[in-house]
């Protein structure tokens, strides 16, 4: 059975992204990788982002929950893991409240009987260097949350084998029109 090899991040709601980087920047020794405004992300080691903050009063972008934990986020070993365990929690009717593909990740989210969000993810780039040159591009800086994914499409195509870095590339599972 397919299990995550690791947790990969945590992702804070916040009134004061700035306030909330700066302690965790100070505490962790960590550096900002990504401020967009809305959305910091920060990292102390070899992976692209350990925290991201999220302004918790961005219009049509998150609501005013009191809780500040965004999601808990866990890394799968391989594209096959990520799309079986998609496929065992859709066989258990447990659903993905959305599917994106990050550009640094590729992604599902769901949500628990409370309301928590966990994802799995896999890593989109061979290495993190590339991952981080993507990050500070100016692709990611207009978009630095992703594009929406249709999973069982990106399913489709893995089964019948199409290469994995085509699947990877944002836009290549669009989601379904009407």
């Amino acid at each position: 059975m397919a299990k995550p090899i690791k947790m990969a991040h945590a992702v804070f709601r916040t009134d004061d992204i700035e306030r909330l980087q700066s302690w965790w920047c100070t505490v962790l020794d960590a550096e900002v990788v990504h401020n967009g405004g809305f959305i910091s992300f920060i990292s102390y080691d070899d992976e692209h982002h350990r925290l991201a903050f999220v302004n918790r009063g961005q219009p049509g972008r998150y609501d005013s929950r009191q809780g500040t934990l965004e999601h808990i986020a866990y890394s799968m070993g391989s594209f096959g893991d990520l799309l079986d365990l998609y496929e065992r929690l859709k066989a258990a009717s447990i659903m993905p409240v959305r599917t994106i593909n990050h550009g640094p990740t590729t992604s599902m989210y769901y949500a628990d009987p409370d309301g928590n969000g966990v994802e799995f993810q896999i890593e989109n780039y061979a290495t993190m260097a590339e991952c981080m040159e993507f990050m500070r591009s100016e692709t990611f800086e207009a978009n630095p949350i992703g594009v929406d994914f249709d999973a069982d499409l990106l399913v489709e195509r893995f089964r019948r084998g199409d290469p994995l870095e085509e699947l990877v590339k944002q836009g290549s599972a669009p989601v379904s029109v009407g």
